[in-house]
């Protein structure tokens, strides 16, 4: 599925190297002030151009297609789109034969009878998480005043971001990272139990960011190893809790303490080092040599896309608690 949302509904679409990418969300309230200048400041944050990101450089400049007059929300479906220009096609010319390990590739290959878009990972892209960000620009500006920052806290291992991506950048290898996010001023409230809990729409939403491989909200996994009078967080008169083991949620529902939550990214597959592999027209193994521009350190673009997913998230829940009110 490319569609997620049950009120503040997204569907984002495109290839790495197709015409375009782009988001179209359904049920964006009308009135809301939008122009393109609200979407810079988070699009460049995503954008490479850092040591240790691709030298692919794009505009990324969106194009408000649908859902905007006047500078303002209509209520129809808006719709974002941004074009694909600094594209290198045969650069990936090889990966027909020989998948990147650790790559969708294969799988791609498999699933869609070789009529997948190959080309720069095609529709598994991380060049998709553009529609995600500018999902989030919208939905940043719905939730207000909820903030939201998300950063890198280590990357390859080490707390010395800079120090370890020296290492990969010198060895032709690929470092993965740690991403904390996050979110302040949710009210108590938001959120359901079992299947739509903040937990589970904030995860789904998490592992449409290519790369990701691990979530953990609050204490984490680093629960398992407590005992329960350690990691209760007693109720303050306010409401809000003493500790924050649970990172903001209870039951799956937000507790009006800080939403806290972590992602683990992968190494990005593809990498300067030859590596023996399968070649799917031979049935041999064979040695891969990637080509083209790739990130040695994916991390480093992901906070700003772990920020967009939150809001996303955020703003279906607020719209679901409004709905319910206006029933009651």
């Amino acid at each position: 599925m490319n569609s997620i949302g049950q009120i503040f509904r997204l569907h984002i679409y495109g290839e790495s190297h197709g015409q375009s990418v782009g988001v179209i969300i359904d049920h964006c309230p009308p009135g809301l002030p939008l122009d393109i200048a609200d979407f810079l400041p988070d699009l460049a944050r995503r954008k490479s151009g850092a040591k240790g990101t691709t030298p692919r450089q794009e505009e990324d400049v969106p194009k408000l297609m649908n859902g905007v007059y006047n500078g303002y929300t209509t209520g129809a479906p808006l719709h974002i789109v941004f074009e694909n220009n600094n594209i290198r096609s045969e650069d990936y010319k090889n990966l027909v034969e020989i998948p990147r390990p650790g790559h969708s590739d294969y799988v791609a290959h498999k699933k869609y009878k070789g009529f997948n878009d190959h080309r720069g990972g095609g529709h598994f892209s991380g060049r998709l998480t553009l529609a995600l960000v500018a999902a989030g620009v919208v939905a940043k500006k719905l939730i207000t005043p909820v903030d939201i920052r998300a950063k890198l806290l280590e990357a390859g291992g080490e707390e010395d971001i800079d120090m370890a991506i020296e290492k990969a950048l010198a060895t032709g290898d690929s470092i993965g990272g740690i991403i904390e996010c996050v979110a302040t001023g949710i009210p108590t409230g938001w959120g359901e139990p079992f299947f739509d809990s903040v937990e589970s729409v904030i995860g789904h939403l998490a592992f449409s960011i290519p790369a990701i491989k691990g979530i953990e909200f609050g204490s984490g996994f680093s629960a398992a190893r407590m005992y329960g009078s350690t990691h209760n967080d007693p109720i303050l008169s306010s409401g809000k809790t003493l500790t924050n083991h649970a990172g903001g949620i209870n039951g799956g529902i937000t507790n009006g303490n800080d939403l806290i939550f972590r992602l683990a990214v992968k190494p990005t597959s593809s990498i300067s080092i030859p590596q023996n592999t399968l070649n799917v027209v031979t049935g041999l193994m064979d040695e891969l040599k990637v080509k083209g521009r790739h990130d040695a350190c994916i991390a480093l673009r992901v906070p700003v896309v772990a920020e967009a997913i939150t809001a996303i998230a955020l703003a279906d829940f607020m719209m679901l608690e409004k709905a319910r009110d206006t029933h009651l």
